[in-house]
């Protein structure tokens, strides 16, 4: 998720959108607000962290198309793709109860409440509904609802999830 100490990831560029260099924005961020005009937002580049500023903003299925007024055509824009667009750590929202930056979750060790190893929280898709936890195992994968009655308890401290896995879910993905 995040490999940039002291910055979080709030979108990833993810292509280009029309010829005046409008990119679309996959949201990483529960704060929409982060993506509006005038605002100024770090890029992930070659050469470490570079300040862009959003000069214009419309959502488009279930994105967003952001206009940087440092890209001015389609080619430099897709030039951006997979790109990720951060803000200081210290310009953070700040969390609620039962709540994590995702980036303390990654690499947590998950188990049932059983005691059972599922394997390792390895990936996080950001969705409309719910975000969905990726659990890598030794052969196989599982995808778990981000749902209070699925993740019991979280402890980074310990670096370990507890679940509940709803029936039905078991080998949800295979690697086979």
């Amino acid at each position: 998720m995040n490999n940039t100490p002291g910055y979080f990831v709030v979108g990833k560029i993810v292509g280009a959108h029309g010829v005046r260099g409008e990119v679309k924005v996959s949201l990483q961020t529960d704060n929409p607000d982060r993506f509006r005009s005038g605002v100024r937002l770090l890029l992930e580049s070659e050469d470490g962290l570079v300040p862009v500023d959003i000069t214009s903003v419309r959502p488009h299925k279930g994105m967003m198309l952001v206009k940087l007024a440092s890209v001015s055509d389609r080619t430099s824009a897709e030039n951006l793709r997979w790109r990720k667009l951060l803000i200081p750590e210290q310009d953070a929202m700040a969390l609620g109860a039962h709540e994590n930056y995702a980036h303390d979750l990654i690499g947590l060790n998950v188990e049932t409440e059983a005691g059972e190893a599922l394997g390792e929280l390895t990936e996080i898709l950001f969705a409309p509904a719910n975000d969905v936890y990726i659990v890598t195992g030794s052969t196989d994968e599982l995808l778990l609802p981000a749902l209070r009655d699925v993740i019991l308890r979280v402890d980074l401290d310990a670096r370990k999830m507890i679940v509940r896995v709803p029936p039905g879910l078991r080998n949800s993905i295979s690697n086979a």
